[in-house]
This record gives structure tokens, sequence and C-alpha cells, in this order.
């Protein structure tokens, strides 16, 4: 019998679902779930959320928000492993050990580490690591052991997270090299066709950055945020680059080829604008329709996510108490004597 192969995908909850969340996230992890030859683990990451939120109220309402979005978007419970990070006190005892092998150097090398040094430099700052915080410093080691701890052999990431699964490959070989085969080898499972999808201003649509469209809002609210998108300065009629256009990629994530083809077409012939923006609005209004129907009604049943999560944080502890227990004795930590 061929084992399956395990794909594990995480969602900060440092904010409302976005998007960016949906596109790159949600809806490939549970399309993924309906392989009969995979086993996916999908999660909650709410302590990454403390390294750029200290709002308590947010964090936490965050936390149901995207729940519930990944439930009314299609996930079935009972075909995925679907749990709070939180709930797992394994992958915070595995962080420790991981970290006690993980070269500061590799750390240094982390892009979200390098652009605050970076920042401070730019700002003329003596210190260099001024308001940088060891969450921050440390947040591939748990992004290591959040994948290590169910050994995940696929992990769907943007361009922009490439990065942390090359630092978990190597934090793995070298466990691995040092104490034994323990865990897997991941790879990054990437989607060059659709990239990072880009927020209002251009850049990767975030919370950090403050430019996302949110999944669950009004039809009004909806139509404002689409037409806030940046766009150039080009007049109808000109001939438009599809390929630097914040609208079209958005709408690629969610329009058939025929449908993106046509719009390309119209980008050649010099759409205007408001036009595309019009376009981009009903592809949306019509794709969230469905999802924001059944989120209204799981919003209104806090237990119901509630049962679900602490369910399936119970399958996802049968699989990480033999883990940390194979982990401990690995490194030498583990009982003197069998007591009779």
């Amino acid at each position: 019998m061929t084992k399956k192969r395990r794909i594990l995908t995480g969602i900060t909850t440092s904010g409302i679902p976005h998007l960016g969340n949906l596109s790159g996230a949600v809806l490939p992890a549970i399309k993924a779930s309906e392989n009969k030859d995979t086993s996916s683990f999908l999660f909650l990451a709410d302590y990454h959320s403390l390294i750029k939120n200290l709002d308590p109220i947010l964090t936490h309402e965050s936390s149901f928000e995207i729940a519930a979005c990944w439930l009314a978007c299609g996930l079935n419970p009972d075909k995925v492993t679907f749990y709070r990070q939180s709930d797992i006190p394994h992958v915070f005892e595995l962080t420790w050990v991981l970290s006690c092998l993980s070269a500061k150097g590799l750390l240094n090398r982390a892009h979200a580490y390098k652009a605050s040094v970076s920042n401070n430099e730019l700002a003329g700052s003596k210190d260099l690591d001024k308001g940088i915080t060891m969450g921050l410093f440390n947040y591939p080691v748990l992004m290591a052991a959040d994948i290590l701890m169910f050994n995940a052999n696929i992990v769907p990431v943007g361009q922009d997270q490439k990065q942390h699964i090359e630092m978990t490959r190597d934090i793995a070989a070298r466990f691995n090299h040092h104490y034994g085969d323990t865990f897997t080898i991941p790879e990054a499972l990437i989607d060059d066709e659709k990239g990072v999808l880009p927020g209002l201003d251009g850049q990767k649509m975030s919370k950090s950055y403050k430019n996302v469209i949110p999944v669950f809002t009004d039809k009004d609210s909806l139509r404002k945020a689409v037409m806030k998108i940046k766009t150039n300065s080009k007049a109808p009629g000109e001939p438009k680059e599809i390929d630097d256009s914040t609208i079209f990629k958005i709408y690629k994530s969610f329009a058939s080829i025929e449908e993106i083809n046509k719009l390309a077409l119209e980008y050649k012939k010099g759409i205007a604008w408001g036009n595309a923006k019009e376009i981009l609005f009903n592809k949306l209004e019509d794709s969230l329709a469905n999802y924001k129907s059944e989120y209204t009604r799981i919003v209104n049943d806090r237990s119901f996510v509630e049962k679900t999560l602490i369910e399936g944080s119970r399958k996802a502890l049968e699989i990480s108490l033999p883990l940390m227990q194979k982990v401990r004795k690995a490194v030498g930590i583990k009982g003197f004597a069998k007591l009779k």
C-alpha cells in the first residue's frame, strides 16, 4: 500500500481573511485535500501572529474568522487534520530542540530579518537591531517546527516564502545527520502561474501592508476596495500590459481560461481602467457569493467552529506525541530505567 504524501498549509491569524489568503492558501489546500493520495494538515498559525500583532482581541477574532473562512469555502474536517497551532504544545517543544541545532548565520540570512536591519540602516540608527524581536528572528525555526512536526512532504508557498522551506530543509538535514533519520525533508510547492496575489498598492497583498481586499465584505465595500486599486496613467484606447497589472493578476486567480483570454484581448485594445475594475468587481462578487452565504451561517455558530478545531487537534496530537517522543529519545532526554 502506497503511503500518502502529507501536505501542510497554515495561515497567520493577524487580520481578516483576504483574497490573498483565499487564492494562495485556502482554495488550493481544499482542492488538494480531495486527492485520495494526500493527507492534508491545515492550521491556524496563531502564535506566528504575535510576531507582528500584540492586540489580543485581534488575534482572537482573527483566529475565529480564518477558521470560519476555511469551513465556509468547503473544507471537510473529516478529510483533513484542521487545528490551531496553539493546541499542539509539541510544536513549541520541537522549536526549542531545533533552535539548538539552527545556525545563527542561517537565521541572519532570513529575508524578514535582513529587511528590518536594512530599514534601521537606512534610517541612520546606530542599533541595527532596533525594534527587532527574537520572535521575528526565530520565525524560521518555528515555521520549521510546524512543518517537521508532521513530517510534511509538500508545503505550498508563495515565491516569497521559498526561503523558509529551504531553511527548514537545512535544519531537518542537520538534525538527521546528527541524531539519525527522524524528519522528512520537505519540498516547496510554488504555483508560478498564479504567483503572489498583489494588493491595492501593487505590493504583495498582506495584512501588514494594509492593502487587502477582504473576502467577506458587503457589495458596496467590495466595489470601493476594487476601485482603489492602483493603476498607471495609460488612457482609454492605449494598449495596456497584463504582466504588471494588479487588476489582471487578481482577476486571473478567480476567472476561467476563456475569461482570462478575453480580458487580455481587451487590454490589448486599450480598455479603460474603470471598465477593467468593473469587470474584476463583477467576477469577485459572483465568485465569492456562495462563500459569503456559508460564512454568515458559520459565524453564528461559534461552538461548531470550536468543536471542529478541538477534534482536529486530537487527530494532530496522535501524530505529534509519538514523533516528539522519538525526538526526545534521539537527543538523550528520556527515563533512566523501566519501573516495575
